[in-house]
């Protein structure tokens, strides 16, 4: 099992979840997340004045799936989220150990699915 863990612009969720239930995988975790990559911010205008922004708001979409999964879910993920412009964001790809699911107690693949 693998937990993908994607970093996206927040004007991009919609479009990610669509690509997601397409590949027949609609379930995931959402988060607002502030940060920003090596270029450390970006600056805005606003009124003729220019402001320095450090931190950029993002989306953080997590889904734990099944190994063969992997490949098919990244690559609908990036797909939908690119703009072509800096600050699409990333994904990782984490190895899981285990899953539980709580009212069954089932566990491994059979927890996920």
């Amino acid at each position: 099992m693998k937990r993908i863990e994607a970093i996206v612009r927040p004007a991009k969720v919609n479009e990610v979840y669509a690509a997601l239930e397409l590949v027949g995988h609609p379930g995931m975790m959402i988060s607002e997340i502030e940060g920003h990559g090596k270029t450390k911010g970006i600056e805005q205008q606003v009124r003729g004045k220019t402001y320095k922004v450090d931190f950029i708001t993002k989306a953080r979409i997590e889904l734990v799936v099944e190994d063969a999964e992997v490949n098919g879910i990244v690559s609908a993920i990036q797909k939908a989220a690119c703009t072509g412009q800096i600050g699409d964001g990333k994904i990782f790809v984490h190895p899981i150990d285990d899953a539980v699911r709580v009212r069954t107690a089932e566990r491994g693949v059979a927890a996920i699915r």
